[in-house]
């Protein structure tokens, strides 16, 4: 996974904005309904602060812009999360021009430490780490034996599938879905879906 870094946001930016109004539905049955729209605002600022470092190599220069964006223009708790996400990300791929399954995968590690510790939650409370922990342990375990980033990626992305259909089946105990109780059960939870969304944007930009 190399140069193109602007193509690659920009993909999974254009995505999480044609998937604005599947993103509001799901929300909308256990939440505020504004995920969907929360989430295509922020990417279109990030699409716009990406302009102003069309010269910037390092990844994690450009990862920590990205999560700043997010943070100042996404509203509910997505913001903070994902901004969180990209910024703890940052942080092993900074000075590098790019990237191989190592460091994606400490890059994984990071955000998803980073959103633990901003959410204050963890796997089967009907969040988005339902979808990026079994991914990233996917992506690890591609790791091991050996595999390309792409081939890595294939198995966090089908990870972070079966993790949306998980969420189905359990009954939230963080955020506004909480308030539903027993009535969450059935519904997915739209931050693991936009997760699962982007992660399969990026590989199937890579595999364009």
């Amino acid at each position: 996974m190399s140069g193109d870094l602007y193509e690659v946001i920009s993909a999974v930016g254009e995505t999480i904005i044609g998937n604005r109004q599947m993103l509001t539905d799901l929300d909308a049955a256990i939440g505020d309904g504004d995920h969907g729209i929360n989430m295509a605002r922020g990417f279109e600022a990030v699409k716009a602060k990406l302009q102003t470092l069309e010269t910037e190599s390092d990844i994690g220069k450009v990862l920590k812009t990205v999560g700043m964006t997010l943070i100042s223009s996404v509203g509910g708790a997505a913001g903070p999360l994902y901004g969180t996400a990209f910024l703890r990300a940052a942080a092993p791929s900074q000075g590098k021009t790019e990237l191989d399954v190592e460091t994606i995968g400490l890059m994984l590690e990071a955000a998803i430490a980073g959103i633990k510790e901003r959410g204050k939650a963890t796997t089967g409370e009907k969040t988005m780490l339902d979808a990026l922990v079994p991914a990233y342990e996917a992506f690890q375990d591609g790791a091991k034996t050996g595999k390309s980033v792409i081939e890595c990626l294939e198995l966090a992305c089908e990870a972070a599938k079966q993790g949306v259909e998980f969420t189905k089946t359990i009954i939230a105990t963080k955020g506004r879905a909480s308030y539903l109780g027993e009535r969450s059960r059935g519904h997915q939870d739209p931050g693991a879906t936009s997760s699962y969304i982007m992660l399969k944007a990026l590989l199937e930009h890579l595999r364009r």
